[in-house]
Protein backbone atom coordinates (compact mmCIF):
# COMPACT_ATOMS: atom_id res chain seq x y z
CA UNK A 1 0.00 0.00 0.00
CA UNK A 2 1.46 3.27 -1.08
CA UNK A 3 0.01 6.19 0.56
CA UNK A 4 0.83 9.55 -1.24
CA UNK A 5 1.10 12.41 1.03
CA UNK A 6 0.05 15.58 0.60
CA UNK A 7 2.30 18.84 0.64
CA UNK A 8 0.81 22.67 1.30
CA UNK A 9 3.63 23.76 -1.82
CA UNK A 10 3.38 22.80 -5.90
CA UNK A 11 5.40 23.41 -7.80
CA UNK A 12 6.17 26.77 -9.21
CA UNK A 13 5.52 28.41 -5.70
CA UNK A 14 7.71 30.58 -4.41
CA UNK A 15 8.90 29.43 -0.81
CA UNK A 16 11.12 31.09 2.05
CA UNK A 17 13.80 29.02 3.96
CA UNK A 18 13.06 28.70 7.51
CA UNK A 19 15.94 26.21 8.42
CA UNK A 20 19.69 25.31 7.63
CA UNK A 21 22.51 26.78 6.22
CA UNK A 22 19.65 28.71 3.36
CA UNK A 23 17.75 30.12 6.26
CA UNK A 24 16.44 33.60 5.16
CA UNK A 25 16.38 32.60 1.14
CA UNK A 26 13.60 32.79 -1.16
CA UNK A 27 13.09 30.67 -4.15
CA UNK A 28 10.91 28.87 -6.65
CA UNK A 29 9.76 25.50 -6.25
CA UNK A 30 11.63 23.17 -9.06
CA UNK A 31 10.39 20.23 -8.23
CA UNK A 32 7.68 18.47 -5.62
CA UNK A 33 8.40 15.15 -4.34
CA UNK A 34 4.99 14.21 -1.94
CA UNK A 35 6.18 10.67 -1.63
CA UNK A 36 9.49 11.63 -0.07
CA UNK A 37 8.22 14.26 1.48
CA UNK A 38 10.51 16.86 -0.29
CA UNK A 39 11.31 19.69 -2.34
CA UNK A 40 13.77 21.06 -4.77
CA UNK A 41 14.42 24.71 -5.19
CA UNK A 42 15.88 27.05 -7.37
CA UNK A 43 19.02 28.54 -6.07
CA UNK A 44 19.29 26.83 -2.20
CA UNK A 45 20.73 23.58 -0.64
CA UNK A 46 23.39 23.76 -3.09
CA UNK A 47 25.47 20.46 -3.52
CA UNK A 48 28.32 19.51 -5.86
CA UNK A 49 28.40 16.19 -7.47
CA UNK A 50 31.72 15.48 -8.76
CA UNK A 51 31.06 13.00 -12.00
CA UNK A 52 33.27 10.46 -13.81
CA UNK A 53 34.22 11.21 -17.85
CA UNK A 54 31.28 10.18 -20.20
CA UNK A 55 30.02 10.35 -23.66
CA UNK A 56 27.69 13.46 -22.69
CA UNK A 57 30.16 15.56 -20.53
CA UNK A 58 33.15 14.21 -21.63
CA UNK A 59 35.62 16.76 -19.68
CA UNK A 60 34.24 15.44 -16.19
CA UNK A 61 34.32 17.47 -13.24
CA UNK A 62 32.22 19.35 -10.55
CA UNK A 63 28.57 19.92 -10.78
CA UNK A 64 26.57 22.11 -8.78
CA UNK A 65 23.11 21.58 -8.33
CA UNK A 66 19.66 21.92 -5.73
CA UNK A 67 19.11 18.95 -3.52
CA UNK A 68 15.90 18.04 -2.21
CA UNK A 69 14.92 19.35 1.14
CA UNK A 70 11.94 18.58 3.11
CA UNK A 71 8.96 20.18 3.13
CA UNK A 72 8.36 21.54 6.73
CA UNK A 73 11.70 23.87 6.49
CA UNK A 74 10.23 26.05 3.90
CA UNK A 75 7.27 28.29 4.21
CA UNK A 76 5.06 29.21 1.00
CA UNK A 77 4.89 33.26 0.03
CA UNK A 78 2.34 34.93 -0.75
CA UNK A 79 1.59 36.56 -4.68
CA UNK A 80 -0.23 39.17 -3.13
CA UNK A 81 1.03 40.02 0.32
CA UNK A 82 4.65 38.86 -0.57
CA UNK A 83 4.90 37.59 3.29
CA UNK A 84 4.99 34.24 4.36
CA UNK A 85 2.29 32.64 5.77
CA UNK A 86 0.68 29.25 6.09
CA UNK A 87 -2.63 28.08 4.53
CA UNK A 88 -6.09 27.36 5.23
CA UNK A 89 -7.86 25.56 2.56
CA UNK A 90 -11.56 27.21 1.03
CA UNK A 91 -14.47 25.81 -0.48
CA UNK A 92 -15.18 27.71 -3.83
CA UNK A 93 -18.45 27.71 -4.82
CA UNK A 94 -17.80 25.19 -7.68
CA UNK A 95 -17.18 22.91 -5.08
CA UNK A 96 -13.40 22.39 -5.33
CA UNK A 97 -10.93 23.57 -2.51
CA UNK A 98 -8.32 25.68 -2.81
CA UNK A 99 -5.59 27.11 -0.65
CA UNK A 100 -5.87 30.52 0.89
CA UNK A 101 -3.22 32.79 2.29
CA UNK A 102 -3.68 33.01 6.32
CA UNK A 103 -2.83 37.14 6.33
CA UNK A 104 -4.80 38.95 3.63
CA UNK A 105 -6.98 36.10 2.64
CA UNK A 106 -6.68 35.74 -0.99
CA UNK A 107 -7.10 32.65 -2.80
CA UNK A 108 -3.71 31.37 -4.20
CA UNK A 109 -4.44 28.46 -6.56
CA UNK A 110 -5.84 30.67 -9.71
Amino acid sequence: MSETNKLHVKKGDTVLVLSGKDKGKKGKVIEALPKKGKLVVEGVNKVKRHTKPSQSMPQGGIIVKEAAMHSAKVQLVCPSCDKATRIKKTALASGAMARTCKKCGEIIDK
